[in-house]
């Protein structure tokens, strides 16, 4: 290799403009329709968009340059003594993708959990062919931790894996 031979790496790109989180309103929440309609290759229904609305903090839509690119939407699960944060969709539409903005949103969940202080684990499916989507989870401690077969009904692969980030142990009050 010769040295005026650039390596690509797939480190995000340096943001040129300025990243900014707002909430989901009723004003906005068609915006969130559209969005998630092109981001993301299945459709979610009324009852999805209701309960984003309830949620507060737990979904927001990702501002660049005052322009809508992406949004997050989670909800707590609380499974017997086990609270969990799910993700239910964190994206950005293509064009705006490595430059930060996942990270930004992403941080914005992981400081939720934070601030709220009794959530075991945060945890997502991705699509398995979604090698992006995995390696992006991995760089902030997520792990496979398992493969639902057959989990998407209407898109291929229809395979999904289950990402998880352990924020606190059981039995114990350590937070990682």
């Amino acid at each position: 290799m010769s040295n005026d031979q650039e390596i690509v790496t797939s480190k995000p790109l340096k943001p040129k403009g300025r990243t900014e989180l707002g909430d989901v309103t009723p004003h906005n929440i068609k915006q969130l329709k559209k969005l998630n309609s092109v981001v993301f290759p299945v459709s979610y229904n009324d009852k999805f968009y209701k309960d984003v609305l309830e949620v507060g903090e737990l979904a927001k839509l990702a501002f660049y340059n005052d322009i809508v690119v992406g949004a997050v939407c989670c909800r707590i699960d609380q499974i017997e003594d086990t609270r969990r944060l799910y993700i239910m969709t964190l994206g950005c539409l293509a064009p705006y993708r490595r430059l930060a903005i996942g990270t930004v949103m992403l941080e914005h969940v992981l400081k939720c959990c934070e601030k709220d202080g009794n959530i075991d684990n945060v945890y997502l499916h991705v699509q398995v062919s979604n090698e992006g989507a995995i390696g992006f989870y991995k760089r902030f401690g997520f792990e496979i931790i398992e493969t639902k077969k057959q989990y998407y009904k209407h898109i291929e692969p229809a395979d999904a894996h289950v990402l998880q980030k352990t924020l606190r142990h059981k039995n114990s009050d350590i937070c990682v």
